[in-house]
């Protein structure tokens, strides 16, 4: 191995990770975060949307021992609790297999449990309140800000790995006349997030179901909860900017007030009454966190080439940023880095190589998710509360109990850390395709032959190896 240091740029959840894979093979990194050590001071709010750490996360975790520590602080979530505007709810299993669900976990106290891991390696260091502003693609060098006495300077090891994030400095560079030809696309949803939450009942314990993400399905707009260790709920409210029902229609106080002096607070009230009236008496502080958190904005991010020859590289969110709805955002950057992990395994530190082969392998794959994302975010908002889309997520749990082969796209994408996400797409939109046109024509799925279906899914040429 290189006497010479890897520079990896952020300490968010993909440098802290990869940071610990640099370590365990003798390889010196020195990490640089633009903010303060996170576990020094208290998150900011509004900005977490608790994350679903499942198959594809939980394997990278595995390999340098995290994943039974992790685990042992996150709460299990075996589907979408569907919530009406009733109050009825309905459960909507992730799998039909026993022992496949995802995992509520605290984005701080990941993030924070990888910091300390890595520290443990001499090999690592971390330094905070030191941004990187600007990156040359010709000598690798970085150019990075101390926060604190405003003075800069360069570093440079034997490589820099950028996991800073869909606002990433390097790939700035890159962009900016680093490479030739660089691509770049971003393309934001009309629709933002806000954070609120539902505090844990007195003593303790939960105030709705436990093991489930909560939805609230309205169409044009939604509401999800996953629930925290500690009996807590992170609620994220997912409204568009503009329109009917909207940030900006609450902000300005118009929603629902019928002529009367616009007032943002009786807005917000008239909001959820019409629409998640079961939620109000769970979230108690509505108002202060809903005009005191930021409302932020959900973007696609996606770009190449990720590598500068061999003296650098895009991974994580600073090479591909997706929108949260597939959960799989932290989960597809902890398979970056196992990913590299493994080329480094097989090349060494022959960084351009690996760089190189790195991208052919993740570029496909990731795009695919970034699209899945998407599409599920429309799933989510409209498609639950479909009745043939109920009736197909019955048959698809019916069949996962049933038939050992058969695995459905949620399935592929979450569970099968050994299909590629383009794998999953491609057959998991044939099959989806399929199953609805079979539900559109029954009203009990239950009555339909199991066999005969999954014949007709086989004639797609969906085969599986075995899980």
């Amino acid at each position: 191995m290189s006497n010479e240091r890897v520079i990896v740029v952020g300490a968010g959840l993909a440098g802290s990770l990869l940071a610990i894979y640099l370590a365990k093979r003798g390889i010196g990194v020195d990490v640089y975060e633009a903010r303060g050590d996170m576990r020094l001071s208290e998150a900011a709010a509004g900005r977490s949307i608790n994350l679903a750490l499942s198959d594809r996360g939980i394997a990278a975790l595995k390999e340098v021992g995290m994943d039974e520590y992790m685990l042992r602080e996150a709460v299990p979530m075996y589907g979408r609790l569907v919530h009406s505007t009733n109050g009825a709810t309905k459960l909507l299993p992730y799998s039909g297999r026993e022992g496949e669900y995802i995992n509520s976990v605290s984005r701080a106290g990941l993030n924070i449990a990888l910091m300390n891991e890595a520290e443990k390696y001499p090999e690592c260091g971390f330094f905070f309140n030191r941004r990187c502003v600007d990156f040359d693609c010709d000598t690798g060098e970085a150019f990075i800000l101390d926060e604190e006495s405003g003075d800069e300077r360069t570093v440079k090891g034997a490589t820099l790995i950028a996991t800073d994030g869909a606002g990433s400095a390097v790939r700035r560079a890159m962009m900016n006349g680093g490479i030739p030809r660089f691509n770049y696309a971003q393309d934001f949803l009309e629709h933002g997030y806000k954070e609120l939450s539902i505090p844990p009942a007195d003593g303790g314990g939960f105030r709705m179901e436990k093991n489930a993400l909560h939805i609230w399905a309205r169409h044009s707009f939604m509401m999800i909860a996953l629930p925290n260790f500690d009996g807590s709920y992170t609620c994220t409210l997912f409204l568009a900017h503009e329109g009917e029902n909207s940030f900006a229609s609450i902000g300005s106080g118009t929603y629902g007030q019928d002529g009367a002096t616009p007032d943002p607070h009786a807005a917000l009230e008239a909001f959820f009454e019409d629409h998640f009236p079961d939620s109000l008496p769970l979230i108690e502080d509505l108002h202060e966190e809903y005009f005191g958190n930021p409302t932020g904005d959900l973007g696609t991010v996606k770009c190449f080439p990720w590598n500068a020859g061999g003296k650098a590289l895009l991974l994580g969110d600073s090479a591909h940023a997706v929108v949260p709805f597939y959960g799989q955002g932290m989960n597809a950057s902890f398979e970056d880095c196992r990913v590299l992990n493994g080329l480094i395994g097989e090349l060494g530190t022959d960084w351009e190589q690996i760089f190189k082969r790195y991208s052919e392998l993740r570029k496909q794959n990731t795009d695919a998710i970034a699209d899945m994302a998407v599409e599920n975010f429309y799933e989510m908002r409209d498609a639950v509360a479909d009745p043939i889309f109920v009736r197909k997520r019955e048959l698809e749990t019916m069949l996962e109990q049933n038939q050992p082969d058969y695995f459905s796209k949620y399935s592929m994408v979450t569970f099968r850390e050994d299909l590629p996400y383009s794998v999953a797409m491609e057959r998991g939109n044939a099959q989806d395709r399929l199953l609805m046109e079979i539900c559109k024509d029954v009203e009990d799925v239950s009555l339909l032959d199991p066999e005969e279906v999954l014949g007709k899914i086989r004639s797609l040429g969906n085969q599986f190896p075995e899980k």
